[in-house]
């Protein structure tokens, strides 16, 4: 493993990916960066921290055997990564609200993007780009966000977070291929945020209505049980979650 850390970043994944493209990096490098001026979450919405009180960072993973029908395994296995560092770091109440907001007391402390390269029906390699609040204490703009301090009452040091993030995720992308799909997305449906509970959605921005999580389709999608007992299916950014 590789780590390269720098002052100042518009977005670690954006440098991962054109670092990627113009030479051979080696497997599992690891960018962090104090300061993201443009960070990015799913379908171009923002990932905003806040330098020296958060982690962002960026992980090189190659794969040899993944077929591109199994993108979502990739999601999956980061996503229970991380909630695995969470927990060996005494993070209270961890679940993850579809398809990879890593959350702590029902509020948001992490956020996932990963972007895949493609080629001859496999997933070549990913860039995987990780957002941890860890000591920040201030979300005006954002109140279903938290922090590591504010969620236990404790302050951590950061790089003992990245490196604990780190090892946790690497563990579960390094067996990834060889691991039973259905065990694996069995294993993420249990931490899915509200499942098995009537909450609130919003279909199209517009539309509201009361429905159950069930759980994923293998194809990532989430599949939601509606009043009339009919089961539908969701892409990301086709449905929002209201509580």
């Amino acid at each position: 493993m590789q780590i390269i850390k720098l002052n100042a970043i518009d977005s670690t994944n954006s440098y991962l990916k054109n670092l990627s493209r113009v030479s051979r990096i080696v497997d599992e490098t690891v960018v962090t960066s104090k300061s993201q001026t443009e960070g990015r979450g799913q379908m171009g919405s923002t990932w905003s921290s806040k330098a020296g009180q958060s982690l962002t960072f960026s992980i090189f993973k190659r794969f040899y055997n993944l077929d591109v029908n199994k993108q979502f395994a990739i999601n999956i296995a980061v996503s229970l990564g991380v909630l695995n560092a969470l927990k060996n770091l005494n993070v209270p109440l961890l679940s993850i609200k579809w398809p990879n907001d890593i959350m702590s007391r029902s509020k948001k402390v992490g956020g996932i993007l990963i972007e895949n390269l493609l080629e001859s029906g496999n997933v070549k390699s990913s860039v995987i780009g990780i957002g941890l609040n860890v000591n920040q204490t201030g979300f005006q703009d954002y109140p279903q966000a938290t922090s590591l301090l504010l969620s236990t009452g404790n302050k951590f040091i950061l790089d003992e977070v990245l490196e604990t993030v780190i090892n946790a995720v690497l563990i579960e992308l390094k067996h990834l291929e060889k691991k039973d799909f259905q065990i694996l997305k069995t294993d993420y449906e249990k931490f899915l945020f509200r499942k098995d509970v009537v909450s609130v959605f919003a279909e199209n921005e517009t539309d509201s209505f009361n429905g159950i999580i069930k759980g994923t389709t293998d194809e990532g999608r989430l599949i939601i049980e509606t009043e009339e007992n009919t089961l539908h299916q969701y892409e990301v950014k086709e449905i929002k979650m209201l509580f």
